[in-house]
């Protein structure tokens, strides 16, 4: 790119340095035993950690604003390494006085009616998983409200207006007037590790062995759930 004479030229996006790690993980996950663990080894190191939020896995590492992932498949993997590190149940989040609360376990005939938010902007194939479609019969779910936060979410679920489909360590973490039960006959969700292809910074393998060693689903599993007790073993 050609920079007009007497213009700065711009600045290049951030890069892993020797001895530097950003790591970068998505709602609802913990990275902290990994971090922990590759700071105990690598006490000179700099590991920094940041949350994405809505932001999609792949755009982060391959615009090099992160050097390594923890998040929820499906994203576009194209040019990443990705390390699958374990797998959760999910669950439909309702409010407590919902027909379908008191269930032990819920499936996809049970909630065939009932409209799911949707993020504005998020990648198809994530949008589809969370949404579960297409449903058995090819209809897509009724369309709920679009949510741009996860608060947004618990709130379109209190007032009546959806239920929501997530994972079931959010059980503890939900408002109290919503309850989780879960979700059978469908695909867990996928925790992974990803990073860049191509990157072979000793930091970023050393991190990996670490996320796979250190990194489990919660012990909020092992909770009743729903009426139903599930275990992460």
């Amino acid at each position: 790119m050609r920079v007009p004479v007497g213009a700065a030229a711009p600045r290049p996006p951030a890069t892993a340095a020797p001895g530097r790690l950003t790591v970068g993980y998505s709602g609802g996950l913990i990275v902290t035993p990994a971090t922990s663990a590759l700071r105990r080894r690598r006490p000179e190191a700099e590991v920094r950690t940041v949350h994405l939020g809505w932001c999609r896995p792949a755009e982060g590492l391959l615009d090099r604003q992160v050097d390594a992932v923890v998040a929820r498949l499906p994203f576009p993997d194209d040019g990443l390494r990705v390390t699958h590190l374990y797998d959760e149940p999910r669950a439909v989040v309702v409010r407590r006085d919902h027909r379908l609360a008191a269930r032990p376990f819920l499936t996809l005939e049970d909630i065939a009616d009932e409209p799911l938010p949707w993020v504005p902007g998020t990648d198809p194939a994530c949008a589809a998983f969370w949404r579960l479609e297409p449903r058995p019969d090819g209809r897509p779910a009724p369309k709920g409200p679009a949510m741009n936060a996860l608060d947004d979410t618990w709130e379109f679920v209190a007032a009546g207006d959806a239920v929501a489909v997530t994972f079931l360590s959010h059980a503890q973490t939900v408002r109290p007037d919503l309850t989780l039960v879960p979700l059978r006959g469908v695909e867990p969700s996928h925790v992974v590790l990803a990073t860049r292809a191509d990157d072979n910074e000793p930091l970023v393998s050393e991190f990996r062995r670490c996320a796979v060693t250190h990194l489990a689903p919660s012990d909020r599993l092992d909770q009743p759930i729903g009426g139903a007790r599930y275990s992460s073993a």
